[in-house]
């Protein structure tokens, strides 16, 4: 079942909180230590949260959609009183005394926590094999990488281990899993959910999102986790809406621009699969136009400046303290990052506002943006370059190239899964708005995905694990 079904059959009486929690940790015992998913188990929690949903449920006391729903939480989000590592052995027996703003709403919600999910990291890689725990593997082929940073999480929706996760997303850290172990994955639009209590990788690029099954599940999370935090000072203030509003609203006359930069030096398969994706939005009676995106090599570049500028700003004193203890790559990482000086951090932020407005001119004629998630499909694992073609491209910077400029813009964006490699991988798209159209974003996922389900030859959408 996916989440909202879950939550109706709570409702129906049909299943119990406490039951479904045992099965999921039943079935986290069994695959955990093959996709290496979860750093810490919260079972004794997990089950008496269990029991107290269950009590409330039972005597029609439900607090809304997540009630007795068992989630994960990315290990960069700090839970009160349970182990919070950052995927580091730096933090290996880090314990905080108080629940990330996240944490807070989902606990609040009647959400069950199952556990803390495996990270690259510090977050700081989008690969999710460089974690103290070991690497995150592919459900669909353990061999294979997960992405990341948010590794743990997308292995864990994928392989029915939870049935949502949160991520974080910095360069791509939520769209990338979410493309790569086939789930759904929103970043939101900067500031729009508090990060509060999250372990920070660049203070203007983090973001906090939902990993799920499914559209309308994700546009449930999104409902839970937005709103200003006074604890945030990036958060903002804005009217509650409801995410899930134009969900099931046709997308015949809708523009969909296809920016030509997100289309270059793309894997074959990939190519293929966005391509379906791309005709059954026309089926759907969407027009499809190509787009150039003003001052993108810029965007990327001022991305680059600003993660290392302030990733280094983050981890000054634990490389001058802890630096042998911090991966090899990671390491590495963090010691180039020190290269940046402040003048071109200060450049990049003096024109940050600038190259923000350019790339949203690109909606001027469209609705949304539409590209591949990643130009490849999921490598191996520990491997450290790919041919695209005829062109060799380092494995890092080919997953962050599509997905890295709207982390410096801020603009949401949502990736949906669109079929399979040859070799059975997900491969993802990624649907890019204008700043705060969340929902938007999730009309137009939900069409696809309803569209998709009812004809998966075209859609690609016909392999699977």
């Amino acid at each position: 079942m996916d989440l909202l079904t879950l939550s109706q059959s709570y409702e129906e009486k049909k299943v119990s909180p406490v039951e479904i929690v045992q099965q999921v940790l039943s079935l986290i015992e069994q695959e955990n230590p093959a996709c290496n998913a979860y750093i810490t188990i919260c079972e004794e929690e997990a089950l008496a949260a269990a029991s107290q949903a269950e009590k409330e449920i039972m005597s029609g006391n439900k607090r809304g959609p997540l009630h007795g729903v068992p989630i994960a939480m990315k290990d960069l989000i700090f839970t009160k009183n349970i182990r919070t590592t950052m995927g580091s052995k730096v933090y290996e027996h880090f314990v905080p005394d108080f629940d990330a703003t996240v944490v807070q709403k989902c606990k609040d919600a009647g959400a069950i926590i199952l556990g803390k999910t495996n990270t690259h990291e510090f977050a700081y890689g989008p690969i999710g094999d460089r974690s103290y725990f070991g690497p995150s593997r592919n459900p669909y082929d353990l061999e294979k990488i997960t992405g990341g940073s948010s590794a743990g999480s997308g292995a864990a929706v994928a392989a029915n281990l939870a049935y949502a996760a949160l991520g974080t997303d910095t360069g791509g850290s939520i769209r990338i899993p979410a493309s790569a172990c086939g789930v759904v994955g929103m970043k939101p639009t900067f500031g729009l959910v508090s990060k509060f209590g999250v372990f920070n990788l660049a203070y203007t690029l983090d973001h906090v999102g939902p990993m799920t099954k499914t559209v309308k599940d994700n546009a449930a999370l999104l409902n839970l986790l937005a709103g200003q935090d006074e604890k945030d000072p990036y958060s903002f203030a804005k009217a509650t809406e409801d995410y899930s509003r134009l969900i099931g609203q046709e997308i015949k006359g809708k523009v969909i621009g296809l920016p030509r930069f997100f289309f270059q030096n793309i894997e074959e398969e990939v190519r293929v699969a966005v391509e379906k994706a791309i005709a059954v939005y026309q089926s759907l009676g969407a027009e499809i136009r190509e787009v150039e995106i003003g001052g993108i090599d810029e965007i990327a570049e001022g991305q680059r400046i600003t993660i290392q500028a302030e990733a280094y700003a983050v981890h000054e004193k634990t490389m001058r303290e802890h630096a042998d203890e911090i991966d090899a790559e990671v390491r590495e990482r963090l010691v180039l990052s020190k290269e940046v000086r402040g003048y071109e951090y200060v450049q990049v932020q003096q024109r940050r506002q600038q190259l923000i407005r350019q790339f949203n001119e690109s909606f001027q004629n469209v609705d949304v943006l539409l590209t591949p998630t990643l130009p490849i499909v999921p490598t191996d694992i520990y491997q450290r370059e790919v041919m695209i073609g005829h062109h060799a491209e380092g494995v890092r910077q080919a997953l962050l190239r599509l997905t890295s400029p709207t982390n410096f813009t801020g603009n949401p964006g949502l990736s949906i899964p669109c079929g399979f490699s040859k070799g059975g991988l997900p491969i993802g798209f990624q649907l890019i708005g204008k700043h705060l159209e969340e929902a938007q974003l999730y009309q137009f996922g939900y069409g696809y995905e309803q569209a998709a389900s009812m004809n998966p030859a075209a859609s690609g959408n016909n392999a699977g694990k």
